[in-house]
């Protein structure tokens, strides 16, 4: 119902910005909550922000509150991941998700294919 297609991966340097897109095609974003998810080798998979339906309540997990901003733009079924301050623990395969429920306990249905992010010390 949704296909989500992540792009702004790469690699960088401790401290660089980098922006994260992510578009959504079929249902459309605006009736549903996102989110980004990372995982790193070895590690499981963390959410790290997410975005209501209504794009007026955010969460973001302690590791990249102050750094990152998830915002969304309803116009262009797409949502956004600003990554400031990188550090090499940021590194990680990153992932877009929608999907319903009640916030903020998000059931999230559709996911990306995930964009790799490498920062270097």
């Amino acid at each position: 119902q949704v296909h989500l297609v992540e792009s702004g991966g790469g690699l960088v340097q401790a401290g660089a910005s980098l922006r994260l897109s992510c578009a959504a095609s079929g249902r459309i974003l605006s009736s549903l909550h996102s989110g980004w998810f990372r995982q790193a080798p070895g590690k499981e998979r963390e959410v790290i922000t997410a975005i209501d339906w209504t794009g007026g309540m955010t969460y973001y997990s302690d590791s990249v509150k102050g750094r990152f901003t998830i915002s969304k733009d309803d116009a262009k079924n797409t949502i956004y991941l600003q990554m400031n301050s990188l550090k090499p623990e940021d590194t990680a395969v990153y992932y877009c998700a929608a999907g319903g429920g009640t916030w903020p306990r998000v059931k999230y249905n559709y996911w990306g294919q995930g964009t790799q992010i490498t920062v270097s010390s």
